[in-house]
């Protein structure tokens, strides 16, 4: 069995995704070259072989949407079908909640938890969201620590790329010191 997957240029360099036939499991924001991007979206899948192929039509209009966003059209891409069938139950549920964040809001990693159902749980969200493997679709750079301030972040990029998504959603507050 193999997965496919497909490179395409936007606004901030070279994006990647993979797909089954559910939806999208994958999604690379820009590495520094666009071989080390396809290097890193052709890695194997639960055992199984990736290999870059022309998009269907569901995934082109995916590509199209995702390319809008980072363009300045905003969008929650929430329309974009994914598969997580992979990823474990906890992980699901903070990817959940995660991704009705809207473009150009923020929530805490504490805030998250609470929406789970395990408010003393912000730590083990934001290990969750450091291992998402479809960042922009599920929106992990819209979650900030309690401060509102920037902190780790693992795609490639690391905090710039997350400074970049946020102020390319046109994102307030972020940054900004709290009165408590």
């Amino acid at each position: 069995m193999s997965f496919a997957a497909t490179l395409f240029d936007t606004e901030i360099g070279y994006c990647a995704l993979a797909w089954t036939e559910t939806g999208i499991f994958r999604f690379q924001l820009p590495e520094a070259t666009r071989e080390a991007t396809r290097t890193r979206i052709l890695r194997r899948h639960n055992g199984s072989e990736v290999v870059e192929t022309e998009p269907p039509a569901p995934i082109t209009a995916a590509i199209a949407g995702v390319r809008a966003h980072l363009s300045g059209s905003l969008d929650s891409l929430r329309w974009i079908p994914l598969d997580t069938t992979a990823i474990p139950e906890f992980h699901n549920a903070v990817y959940t909640v995660t991704r009705a964040i809207d473009p150009g809001s923020t929530r805490t990693y504490g805030q998250l938890a609470h929406r789970i159902g395990h408010p003393s749980a912000a730590q083990a969200v934001g290990q969750a969201l450091g291992r998402n493997p479809i960042p922009l679709l599920i929106p992990c750079h819209r979650v900030l620590a309690a401060d509102h301030a920037l902190h780790g972040f693992s795609a490639p990029g690391g905090l710039t790329t997350k400074l970049n998504l946020l102020t390319i959603e046109r994102t307030a507050g972020f940054g900004e010191p709290t009165l408590f």
